[in-house]
């Protein structure tokens, strides 16, 4: 019901939301190149665009001067980012409703072998967001107080073993990929038996 009726909305949404920060950020990324005059007209929209968008894109600066690279390019380092954090977020969403659903039409049902099916596929799905967690701040420094250093707990005896086996690749760890691809291959099993049998 929430897959069908809810998700849809909240897709356009998000992604019409991101098609809007697109074009606001391809537009600073013009005017870092043409640099208008500054008392014109075409000059103070691209001031006030640089002072609406520097909040999101110095970061992204930031890192790229730390390589050397033209800083004026961060626009494209941020629209990058924006676009895989928005197709996570929509898969994040969408994989929730899939489970509330599930597990509403297991108990209307009256099936606990659905429920069961459900539940272990969104615990499965809470461990993979974990591993993404993980992986995408893995050049972030851990401390034991933080969210970092809570998932960095929860999936250490999943990833220690793995990353025996699979060392990490300078600031990348590949064997997380294997991990989430071993889970995704894990949840079509469980969906396989629980579910749709």
């Amino acid at each position: 019901m929430l897959e069908s009726l809810v998700y849809p909305w909240i897709s356009l949404v998000a992604w019409l939301a991101f098609m809007v920060f697109l074009t606001i950020l391809i537009l600073r990324l013009i005017f870092n190149y043409a640099d208008p005059n500054p008392f014109g007209a075409v000059g103070r929209f691209g001031y006030r665009l640089r002072n609406l968008t520097d909040k999101r894109v110095y970061p992204a600066a930031r890192f790229l001067a730390t390589f050397r690279i033209d800083p004026r390019l961060a626009p494209i380092l941020t629209i990058l980012i924006a676009l895989v954090l928005t197709y996570f977020a929509m898969q994040i969403i969408w994989n929730t409703f899939f489970v509330i659903d599930g597990l509403t039409a297991g108990v209307v049902l009256g099936n606990p072998k659905m429920f069961i099916g459900f539940t272990l596929y969104g615990l499965l799905s809470v461990l993979v967001l974990l591993i993404l967690i993980r992986f995408i701040s893995s050049w972030f420094v851990f401390h034991r107080t933080t969210f970092l250093g809570f998932v960095k707990r929860v999936t250490d005896p999943i990833m220690i073993p793995v990353q025996r086996l699979i060392p990490p690749v300078g600031m990348f760890d590949i064997s997380a990929m294997l991990v989430l691809i071993a889970i995704g291959l894990l949840q079509t099993l469980v969906l396989r038996i629980f579910v749709y049998p």
